[in-house]
């Protein structure tokens, strides 16, 4: 390719879309072009926008019709038709594979983009196997053969469900494998079967743990034990009589120590309104993951959490309006509709991810759960113990109502037993 000015040739490696050997060719283009009133040449576009062959062209155009509504960088736009080039220019229109496509499209091509709009032509064969299938796979290899084949089964019949129980979501996949795990591998050492655990075994094994560590552990080694004996895995179950218990719901207030950590933590528009919505409006996690921009009201300062509407607070007002622009300013042409974005769903319509929420805070030693359960609990020790209250207020269940309300009223009693004895 030559320099449309001097015609000298381009230097290899160049971009496509170059069309001068250097800035100084290209000024005096545009100097002889003004000086005659001639208009400048036209834009490069991609030459599959031009291909013979339709199938190409109509997905080239398609990716632009994507690019620009979604926001994409011409630099996405131009790797995703250089993607679609390689998987569609060799035949006719047919369903081509995800895995085909992974395995011949270099590691810079949007991969994502590309299947994207695939199956918006309906191109696409999602053959591809499912990331946590795999995982299953991946724990059931880091076991002994006696204890491998037993998690394995148990692990896809959580995933899949059968006629007596629903499926599981893959983070409660994640979660009981990783509570069960550790004493997996500490029983194994002693025995080659999960037939041979005997009830002192797992006693002995969940004896160090406490709180919720040990109320985890029983639920997901109940779960795994019941399912073996089930399926005649086992001959029989050592955690029949393994109860879980009740945690007591020993909570207090924040410390000052973990007052200063939440504010250590709070560093972007984004923590700020986390933060905010559990701090004041004792928002879930979960709720805050799929809060929507359809769920704000500014003009009227009214919010909706979890089909709850309620007043906005001032400080959640201000957070609100420091992410929104921070959003616009990143992603100014998003399509997803939830508040919280990352750059990993921006481009998609998912919401964010639990870690997403709870990374920050859990790097400060605080979560937050905590922070919502400070926010009820200092509810009921301002406003009284009243159960019919926090229900109302924060859309709360009257059991959990109650227990917040038992938990005031402790600490309230106690409050007077120490007035008491200093008089």
């Amino acid at each position: 390719m030559s320099c449309l000015h001097c015609g000298a040739p381009i230097p290899a490696g160049s971009r496509r879309d170059r069309r001068y050997c250097g800035n100084k060719c290209r000024a005096w283009a545009s100097l002889e072009r003004r000086k005659i009133g001639s208009p400048p040449p036209p834009g490069w576009q991609h030459p599959a926008l031009a291909s013979d062959n339709p199938t190409l062209r109509t997905a080239a155009e398609q990716a632009e019709q994507l690019g620009q509504a979604h926001g994409w960088d011409r630099s996405t736009v131009r790797h995703t038709i250089d993607g679609l080039t390689a998987v569609l220019e060799s035949g006719p229109a047919q369903r081509v594979p995800l895995t085909a496509i992974r395995a011949r499209l270099p590691t810079h091509t949007p991969i994502l983009r590309v299947a994207e709009v695939l199956t918006c032509l309906g191109l696409l064969d999602n053959d591809a196997r499912p990331a946590i299938r795999s995982w299953i796979d991946r724990c059931a290899e880091q076991l002994p053969a006696g204890f491998a084949e037993v998690v394995r089964a148990w692990l896809q019949v959580l995933l899949d469900g059968d006629s007596r129980a629903r499926p599981r979501s893959p983070d409660s996949l994640y979660a009981y494998f990783s509570f069960v795990r550790p004493i997996l591998e500490r029983l194994s050492a002693d025995h080659s079967h999960l037939r041979e655990i005997t009830v002192t075994d797992i006693t002995a094994a969940i004896e160090p743990l406490r709180g919720h560590q040990r109320r985890n552990a029983v639920v997901a080694l109940r779960s795994l034990f019941r399912f073996a004996k089930k399926r005649g895995l086992i001959f029989a179950n050592p955690t029949t009589r393994l109860t879980a218990g009740r945690l007591d719901p020993g909570l207090i207030p924040l410390t000052d120590t973990e007052i200063r950590a939440v504010e250590q933590a709070t560093t972007n528009p984004a923590q700020r309104l986390i933060v905010a919505l559990a701090a004041v409006h004792a928002a879930r996690t979960a709720a805050i993951r799929h809060l929507t921009l359809d769920d704000l009201d500014l003009p009227n300062r009214r919010i909706t959490i979890a089909g709850h509407n309620q007043r906005l607070s001032e400080l959640t007002h201000r957070a609100l309006l420091g992410w929104l622009a921070h959003r616009r300013a990143t992603w100014p042409h998003s399509p997803n509709q939830h508040v919280l974005i990352a750059a990993r769903t921006a481009l998609g319509t998912s919401p964010v991810s639990h870690v997403y929420v709870q990374s920050e805070m859990h790097d400060h030693g605080v979560n937050v759960d905590r922070i919502r359960g400070d926010r009820i609990l200092h509810e009921a020790l301002t406003a009284g113990p009243d159960p019919l209250h926090l229900s109302l207020v924060f859309n709360l269940s009257l059991t959990t109502a109650s227990r917040y309300a038992k938990i005031a009223q402790r600490l309230l009693d106690d409050q007077l037993e120490q007035h008491a004895a200093e008089q």
